[in-house]
């Protein structure tokens, strides 16, 4: 599970995603729905923000264990939860600037980095996505990857981390009779995965071939990002019918 991004370049995105988040916060009702997260409303998306910095900054720091205050905790009390982010944030971030380079804790992906590495790429990613159900809070509806404004650099390493490190951990939810590919293709960015997946596994491969697989997902890095986080609606099909629905349906993410 490669990245060409560092470590600073993934602790900018996490800041800027705070800084969405936040802004989002200063000018919405926090009882707002989330469109990309049906079940909650703006606070509960902020407390469960403000729960995994917590916990990634506790990991960071080799103290591992459950968070130690819950989401449903933190949206009932009566706290202000933005400024809980900006200071989790801020905190998080030293954290993982601090800790040294061969610091030991919990990694929950196939073929992770190292530690330090790993938890700066993956809260990346989880506030990324976030600021974008943020967004979908202030429009009222899932937003477009154009006004997510994600680079397309930083999409690609979410697309990778998530079919690399998060797909294969799931491979049973998918319970296909037969195997089937799926390419996916980013058309702003000279990089590609192809799936393959059958009833007993997911296997990953970067490199190019011959044969067309069953099944094309493509779009921009940040459309496929979205798309396949179950945040976006652009990401275009072709091949296999019903591949892009079964994603939808069957993909989820869970850090256990």
């Amino acid at each position: 599970m490669s990245t060409t991004l560092t470590i600073d370049d993934h602790l900018d995105a996490l800041r800027t995603s705070v800084a969405r988040l936040l802004d989002v916060a200063a000018n919405a009702p926090q009882s707002t729905p989330v469109p990309t997260c049906p079940r909650w409303d703006l606070r509960a998306l902020i407390a469960h923000v403000v729960m995994v910095h917590a916990w990634a900054a506790e990991n960071v720091r080799g103290r591992e264990g459950p968070p130690a205050r819950t989401q449903t905790e933190l949206r009932r009390s009566d706290e202000d939860l933005a400024l809980l982010l900006a200071a989790g944030a801020d905190d998080l971030v030293d954290a993982i600037r601090t800790a040294p380079a061969e610091a030991a804790a919990m990694v929950f992906l196939l073929d992770a980095p190292p530690p330090r590495a790993f938890w700066a790429r993956r809260q990346a990613h989880e506030t990324t996505i976030h600021a974008a159900d943020a967004l979908s809070a202030a429009l009222g509806r899932m937003p477009t990857a154009a006004e997510s404004a994600i680079a397309p650099a930083l999409a690609v390493d979410g697309i990778d981390e998530l079919v690399q490190g998060f797909l294969p951990r799931g491979a049973s939810r998918w319970r296909v009779d037969e195997p089937f590919s799926i390419a996916v293709v980013p058309t702003d960015a000279d990089v590609a995965w192809t799936l393959d997946i059958s009833a007993a596994s997911v296997e990953v491969d970067t490199t190019p071939r011959r044969n067309s697989p069953g099944c094309r997902f493509s779009g921009t890095a940040a459309e496929l990002y979205l798309g396949l986080w179950n945040r976006g609606g652009d990401i275009r099909q072709s091949g296999r019918p019903g591949t892009l629905e079964m994603w939808h349906a069957v993909q989820r993410v869970r850090w256990s």
